[in-house]
């Protein structure tokens, strides 16, 4: 059964309920992490990874000084476990939400306030095979991320105009939509990372913290699923490449692939009208997403 945790209770769904005074119902102020629970063990996919995530997104917002990750980590697998959804080969999907909670905006100190914990687990969403036998189609979105924007490389609450972008794509019979920087060079996928394949090089947008020295910040979001394939791709010794793409680099790929906690790896076979290479699923894709299925089985 979908299982709440709010705040130091155990909670249905019907019985779950934040403050209208919440920072993050007010001002949209808040951090999430979305994770994929399965496995014999019902353990939690690179559930370390996406606390160390939150919390460094955390500390640099100034949303909280200090995660102690031992015990959220504890909760969210005692929040797994009591739901039972994990069982037989059935997997979970996990959202941790850091609310704004009783946030004074004239009291920048993060100690001054108390954040609030939220912890979901519902089934997890069972997408059809053919999305990653056949590959997707993705639409490229209007939006358009700005590197000068200190929020857009965070996992915040505020995704509506990520979500509208959604939308947008599946009304036009789409999975996805690829989103550009303002200087057009590629972001990523509305709620994903993307990576291009191209003479057997895997290419990927330079996220936060990869950058030069002295360059302007990423507005790329340091994807959890994004670092488990740059690590499988190094044990498969396939060459990386992180650096600005153009849609020059997306529409001339070899392979084209989207990533996150949810599904994966999911192939791209076709932009908008343009084809990738032969509208099939690249071999480096397969082998990576085969890997990565490995991790909860």
């Amino acid at each position: 059964m979908t299982l709440v945790h709010l705040n130091g209770e155990f909670l249905s769904p019907d019985d779950a309920r934040l403050s209208a005074f919440d920072a993050t119902v007010q001002h949209a102020v808040g951090l999430f992490e979305t994770m994929l629970a399965g496995g014999p063990d019902a353990r939690v996919q690179r559930l370390a990874e996406h606390l160390e995530r939150i919390e460094t997104s955390a500390k640099s917002l100034d949303l909280l000084e200090k995660l102690d990750a031992t015990v959220l980590g504890d909760l969210i697998l005692e929040t797994v476990r009591r739901s039972e959804l994990v069982d037989d080969g059935h997997k979970a999907r996990v959202r941790l939400t850091i609310t704004g909670g009783d946030l004074n905006l004239r009291e920048k100190q993060a100690s001054r306030h108390t954040p609030g914990v939220l912890i979901v687990c519902q089934p997890a969403t069972r997408y059809p095979d053919t999305m990653f036998n056949r590959g997707v189609r993705v639409t490229i979105a209007d939006l358009r991320v700005n590197p000068l924007d200190p929020l857009s490389s965070h996992k915040t609450v505020n995704y509506w105009s990520r979500l509208r972008e959604v939308q947008a794509a599946s009304a036009k019979g789409a999975s996805e939509a690829l989103i550009f920087q303002v200087t057009n060079h590629l972001a990523g996928g509305a709620v994903s990372n993307a990576f291009a394949v191209k003479d057997g090089r895997l290419l990927t947008p330079i996220a936060r913290a990869e950058e030069e020295p002295g360059a302007i910040a990423s507005p790329v979001l340091p994807g959890i699923t994004r670092a488990a394939i740059l690590e499988y791709a190094e044990e498969l010794d396939i060459p990386i490449d992180k650096r600005m793409l153009t849609i020059d680099d997306v529409l001339g790929a070899d392979e084209l692939f989207l990533t996150n906690s949810s599904w994966g790896v999911l192939p791209v076979v076709a932009v908008e009208a343009s084809i990738i290479a032969d509208a099939e699923v690249g071999p480096i894709t397969r082998s990576l997403l085969a890997r990565w299925r490995e991790e909860l089985a």
